[in-house]
C-alpha cells in the first residue's frame, strides 16, 4: 500500500415479470424525518456497476478520453484497489457472491442459467437489517426468475414464488428495482414509502437509480442506513441522454461515445450522493464501495456495431491494460475497478496492491456495523488491511470456477485450468501474455492442488471436466494463445 500522487484524468433486455396491475399508489408515513439520530454507527453504501471494464474510472491512468472527475475524487479521498476481483465474469453470479459474502458455487449459482438466489442464502442486507440499520437498494437486481433461469419453469411459475425472490423480500426495505421502464417499487422519488408494485417510468434508467439514492439517503438520515446502487450501466442496451453525450462529441466509435456517456451519468451520480452526504453532515460516518460486477465485453473482434444492435458483444468499455473479456477467468473478465472510502477512518489518496474481492465487502460491512461475523462468510474485513495493523493478503488465495474454466490467484500468481488447457501467469512481470507453466512446474501444481481443494467443498463438487465451449474456444484461442 503507498500514497499516490494527486489524481490527474488523463485527458436480453429483463423486464421484471408482469402479474399483477398497477396498484394506485399509498404513501405510508414512516416518520423517518422527525427522528433523532442515536446510533452512530457508520452509514453503508456500495455503488456497483454494470460491465464497466477497469480502464475506464479516470484515477487508474489508463485511457485519456474517460471523465470520471466524481469517482476520482471518491478514490483520493480513499483507497484505488489495483488488484480489486469480483468471483464471477457474468452478472447474477457476481452480484449473489457480493449480497452474500459467499462464494456463489457454494449454493449453486454458478452462472446467469441458474438464478434465482437461493431462499436460504442470507443476503447483506437480512444482515444488516437485522441488526437495525435501514436498508434500500436502487436499480439492477437480477438476482430473481427471470427468462434465462433453469431452475423454474417461466411458463408455470406463479407471482407469489416469483415474488419471494424480489429484493424486497431479501433484507432491503425500500427498493426501486428495475432495468428499463418496468419497476417493482415500493418507494417514490421524492422517498416516500409506498404500497409495493410495478410502475412505469420512463426517464433516463441511470438518473433514476441516483434520485432513488438520494431519496433514500434524505429520508433516512437520521437512522444507521445501508444503500445499495447497482447502476445498469455501460451494459447494453446502450442508451444516454444529451446531457451525457455532448461530453464526448470527440470520440471515434459510436458504442464508445455512448459507453462513456453511461459512464458519466454513473459518475455524476456519485457526485450527487456525496454532496448530499456533505449537505447532510454524513460524510465522515459513511463507508463507499464503488465496485463493476465484471469486466467489460468486448467481442472478436471489438467491433462499433449500431447501438440497436443488442446483440452485438462490445459496450464501449476496455479492459486494458488485462488481457480477455467478461466470460473468462483471464484479468479482463475478473479483475474490476475497486475503490473503497471512509475520510477520516481509512487512508486517502492510497493505491493498494494485494488482491481484494467482492467477498470482502459483507464481512467489511458487517465489522463496520459491530456486528458479529458469521462462520459461513467467504471474504475478510479489509479495515484493519487498508489501516496497515495486518497483512498478508498476498497469502489469501482467491478461487474462481465458471463454465468450463477454473482459476485460482495467490499474491502475484495465477493457475488457469480451460478446458484441457493450462496455464500458469506471473501478473507482476506480464498481462497473461507468458504462458509459465514448463518454467515453474511445481508451483502450478500447488495453485492446481489448492484449486482443487477449493473445488471439493461446493454444492457440485470438483473441477470442471468438460471441453471448452464454442465462445471460450474462441477466446483462449484469440486473447491467450
Amino acid at each position: 500500500m503507498h500514497k499516490r500522487r494527486q489524481f490527474a484524468l488523463i485527458p436480453l433486455i429483463v423486464a421484471l415479470f408482469s402479474a399483477c396491475s398497477q396498484d394506485s399508489t399509498t404513501i405510508i408515513d414512516t416518520g423517518t424525518n422527525v427522528k433523532v439520530r442515536t446510533d452512530s454507527r457508520p452509514n453503508i453504501i456500495v455503488v456497483f456497476t454494470d460491465d464497466q471494464g477497469y480502464a475506464d474510472v479516470g484515477a487508474y491512468g489508463i485511457v485519456d478520453d474517460i471523465k470520471t472527475p466524481n469517482i476520482d475524487q471518491l478514490a483520493n479521498d480513499g483507497v484505488l484497489m489495483t488488484a480489486g476481483y469480483v468471483t464471477a465474469p457474468q452478472c447474477t453470479p457476481s452480484r449473489a457472491a457480493l449480497l452474500t459474502g459467499r462464494y456463489q458455487q457454494k449454493f449453486g449459482l454458478d452462472d446467469n442459467s441458474l438464478n434465482p438466489l437461493p431462499i436460504d442464502q442470507m443476503t447483506l442486507a437480512n444482515r444488516l437489517q437485522d441488526a437495525g440499520y435501514r436498508t434500500g437498494m436502487a436499480g439492477k437486481w437480477h438476482l430473481e426468475i427471470d427468462q434465462n433461469s433453469k431452475v423454474f419453469d417461466n411458463d408455470t411459475v406463479t407471482f407469489d414464488e416469483r415474488r419471494s425472490y424480489f429484493a424486497d423480500q431479501r433484507g432491503f426495505d425500500l427498493v426501486y428495482s428495475g432495468y428499463l421502464n418496468n419497476w417493482w417499487t415500493n418507494i417514490d422519488l421524492d422517498g416516500n414509502q409506498v404500497n409495493a408494485a410495478r410502475r412505469q417510468n420512463s426517464d433516463y434508467r441511470l438518473d433514476i437509480t441516483t434520485d432513488v439514492g438520494l431519496a433514500f439517503i434524505e429520508r433516512n438520515q437520521n437512522e444507521p442506513f445501508f444503500l445499495y446502487m447497482p447502476y445498469f450501466a455501460p451494459h447494453v442496451p446502450m442508451e444516454a441522454t444529451d446531457q451525457y453525450l455532448s461530453r464526448h462529441e470527440s470520440a471515434a466509435e459510436t458504442r464508445r461515445k455512448y459507453g462513456l456517456a453511461m459512464m458519466s451519468a454513473i459518475d455524476d451520480g456519485v457526485g450527487k450522493i456525496r454532496a448530499k452526504l456533505d449537505e447532510l453532515n454524513l460524510t465522515d460516518n459513511t463507508i463507499i464501495f464503488y465496485i463493476s460486477d465484471n469486466g467489460a465485453p468486448l467481442g472478436i473482434p471489438l467491433t462499433d456495431a449500431p447501438i440497436s444492435d443488442n446483440t452485438a458483444a462490445w459496450d464501449g468499455s476496455y479492459n486494458t491494460p488485462w488481457v480477455g473479456e467478461k466470460g473468462m477467468l483471464t484479468e479482463g473478465g475478473v479483475r474490476v475497478p475497486y475503490i473503497v472510502s471512509w475520510p477520516g477512518t481509512i487512508p486517502s489518496n492510497t493505491v493498494f496492491d494485494e488482491p481484494v474481492s467482492t467477498l470482502d465487502v459483507a464481512a467489511t460491512s458487517l465489522a463496520v456495523a459491530e456486528i458479529e461475523p458469521a462462520a459461513e462468510l467467504d471474504g475478510l474485513n479489509l479495515l484493519p488491511y487498508l489501516n496497515g495493523t495486518e497483512t498478508g493478503l498476498t497469502e489469501r488465495p482467491l478461487f474462481w470456477r465458471f463454465w468450463n474454466q477454473a482459476a485460482v490467484v495467490k499474491g502475484n500468481w495465477k493457475y488457469i485450468l480451460a478446458g484441457t488447457r493450462e496455464y500458469l501467469f506471473d501478473l507482476s512481470v506480464n498481462h497473461e501474455t507468458e504462458n509459465l507453466l514448463d518454467a515453474e512446474p511445481q508451483r502450478a501444481e500447488e495453485l492446481k492442488q489448492s484449486l482443487a481443494e477449493w473445488a471439493d467443498t461446493l454444492k457440485e463438487p470438483g473441477l470442471p471436466t468438460a471441453p471448452l465451449n464454442n465462445a471460450e474456444v474462441q477466446w483462449y484461442d484469440y486473447y491467450v494463445e
